[in-house]
């Protein structure tokens, strides 16, 4: 019999690297001149709409690079230091187009070379609409992250896609003070988003390093200014999620500190309409504010932004509805409204932003907009929006300063997701971006869910993401997509002073061990090999093992791991449908809910191993050895 399907797959980090060991032969055995250089499309495999351009001078000079855009303000350049050999990233050209790239040296010389790319992946969202002017959006992208069925892209002044990512990189797109961006790896620890850690890349593709974390990644990230990074996380094993927060040192990708919400918050009180045990606080955002030398936390399912000291971890004060909360919380954490203007708390916010002058700015998505479920507002009758408080830390006093979207309605209504973001004072950006509906109409509960159940089927689901910016008040930009996009953020392509950054990329941190199960199946050992229905497969990465098969709900199954010895570890295949009430990021979701992943890490394993699985009372052979 023959083995069930397995294969081997090399870390994005060492396949790149051969791919860029790959063109720079090529371009040592060469004789690359500006009027004939070697031209790399898409050269780390995971950005199409890039290209690398490499080719000798005599003598050192400046390059710059222009790729021409479809019209003359969307043309994207950037000047390179003077070298003799010159390797050049390319960034912006459009999709199944004849792009023509333009490339200038200091001393006058040209060339225009052209590049045809292949169409977009119909995984990208093209843009339905948007309004603003070139001069306004300059040399930018406003890049959205997915949430659903979608990549990460970049859009143009025009509403046209410039870059976008092949990978499912996950949750907030951040650039770091080197240039590089920071977005989450698209290698899922644990449903229903939760990933090994954070990339460290450039819009190249090229990734630098990844930071794993043992309680994975989920929703933000923040880098300090000393290039340390706080991550949002959780304990693997503890029973809840999204209630951690860690500090990672930027070189060793070791965790300097950590804080545990649970220690400062009751789990049981006043939760949002989406709150449950095991995800009791569902925190979607973290900010470091250096005058207070405090850290700021988003909790969706509790309808709360709080504060903690960063070096005590101790709790600061509560912004967010008090009904429901403690009296003696109330009393110590909780400001109470004031000034003469309207006033809204929010409810089940998204990230939270500390401003220049102590100001708090966030989402207000206003899921439920009430505390208790008698009192729930319908989503067609309900609002998002940004919203900035001005809050008194002594008298412990809020007002509502300013806010966009409550004059939009239900158009602007996204019940989950979203961002803000503070670009200088009466200068915003507000992205809701998880709009949807069912049959044209508003959709009452969470469209991104109920797309994929089947009782369902019957129903047309659509979704929009609407992204604005506004200045002192006049609305500058808005995009529309048709789709559901975590956040959005507006950056240019080009860092300064960039160049293309060679070399091999750092793999940091550690993957949780992953924790076995002492219950033995009963089985009966036949020497069969797993069954064609499963549909089963293997896959080694580097520092885990993904079996997939297709199980029945409930179905009683183990994989075991069999050393040489005959010494046995068994893991939990989970068949039981999982029910999620958030949904941050739908990407990770399949449409048949009996198609199982079970991921091993290896850490902890040494040697070699027989991959067996328990099913329907037998013990079948996979015929798959691993080797950790």
């Amino acid at each position: 019999m023959n083995p069930i399907k397995s294969e081997q797959i090399p870390h994005i980090i060492h396949r790149q690297k051969d791919l860029e060991e790959a063109f720079l032969a090529e371009f040592s055995a060469g004789h690359y001149t500006l009027e004939n250089p070697l031209v790399k499309l898409n050269p780390y495999d995971i950005c199409p709409l890039t290209a690398m351009v490499l080719f000798e001078t005599p003598v050192a000079t400046e390059a710059t690079i222009i790729v021409r855009g479809k019209e003359h303000p969307g043309d994207i350049r950037h000047t390179f230091p003077a070298d003799k050999k010159h390797i050049l990233p390319v960034y912006g050209l459009y999709a199944d187009y004849e792009n023509k790239i333009e490339i200038v040296l200091a001393n006058g010389q040209k060339n225009t070379i052209t590049l045809k790319t292949e169409p977009l992946h119909p995984d990208v969202p093209v843009a339905t609409s948007i309004k603003t002017t070139p001069e306004y959006m300059g040399n930018n992208l406003m890049f959205l992250t997915a949430a659903m069925k979608a990549m990460p892209v970049g859009y143009d002044y025009a509403g046209e896609v410039r870059w976008y990512a092949t990978r499912n990189f996950a949750f907030d797109l951040k650039r770091m003070p080197n240039g590089h961006i920071l977005i989450g790896t698209e290698r899922l620890v644990k449903l229903p988003y939760f990933t090994t850690g954070l990339y460290e890349m450039a819009f190249s593709g090229k990734i630098f390093k990844e930071y794993r974390l043992s309680g994975g990644y989920h929703h933000d990230q923040f880098v300090m200014e000393d290039g340390n990074i706080l991550v949002l996380t959780f304990d693997f094993y503890s029973g809840t999620v999204e209630d951690m927060c860690v500090l990672l040192d930027a070189i060793t990708g070791e965790i300097l500190k950590s804080w545990d919400y649970k220690r400062v918050l009751p789990q049981d009180v006043a939760g949002s309409g989406s709150q449950d045990a095991h995800d009791w606080f569902h925190n979607n955002a973290v900010w470091y504010d250096k005058k207070t030398h405090s850290l700021s936390f988003s909790g969706r399912h509790q309808d709360v932004v709080i504060n903690l000291d960063y070096d005590t971890g101790e709790l600061n004060w509560i912004i967010g509805d008090p009904e429901g909360w403690p009296q003696d919380m109330v009393d110590k954490y909780f400001f109470t409204p004031v000034g003469e203007g309207e006033f809204d708390w929010q409810y089940e916010q998204h990230a939270c932003v500390v401003l220049p002058d102590g100001d708090i700015m966030l989402f207000d998505n206003g899921h439920f907009r009430a505390k208790k479920k008698e009192n729930y507002l319908p989503n067609g009758r309900n609002f998002s929006r940004g919203v900035r408080y001005r809050i008194d830390t002594e008298k412990m006093t809020i007002e509502q300063v300013w806010q966009y979207g409550k004059e939009r309605g239900a158009e602007f209504f996204s019940p989950y997701i979203c961002n803000v973001e503070y670009y200088n004072e009466g200068h915003y950006l507000v992205h809701s971006g998880g709009i949807g509906y069912e049959n044209g109409e508003t959709c009452e509960g969470m469209a991104v869910m109920k797309v994929l159940q089947p009782e369902f089927k019957d129903s047309v689901f659509t979704f929009n993401s609407i992204t604005c910016e506004l200045k002192d008040d006049v609305l500058m930009y808005e995009l529309q997509v048709p789709a559901n996009c975590y956040r959005a953020e507006k950056l240019p392509l080009y860092y300064a002073h960039e160049t293309a950054e060679l070399g091999a990329g750092e793999i940091l941190g550690n993957l949780i061990e992953t924790q076995e199960t002492k219950m033995k199946i009963k089985a009966v050992e036949t020497g069969e090999r797993v069954p064609d229905h499963y549909e089963a497969s293997i896959t080694e990465e580097e520092d885990r093992v993904l079996f997939n098969a297709i199980f029945e709900a409930g179905e009683m199954a183990q994989l075991l791991l069999v050393d040489g010895d005959g010494g046995v570890k068994r893991y939990p295949v989970n068949t039981v449908p999982q029910a999620f009430q958030a949904m941050c990021v739908g990407t990770f979701q399949k449409a048949d809910p009996r198609n199982i992943d079970v991921y091993i890490n290896k850490t902890g394993l040494s040697g070699k191993y027989q991959v067996k699985l328990i099913a329907e009372e037998k013990l079948y052979e996979t015929g798959v050895s691993i080797t950790a």
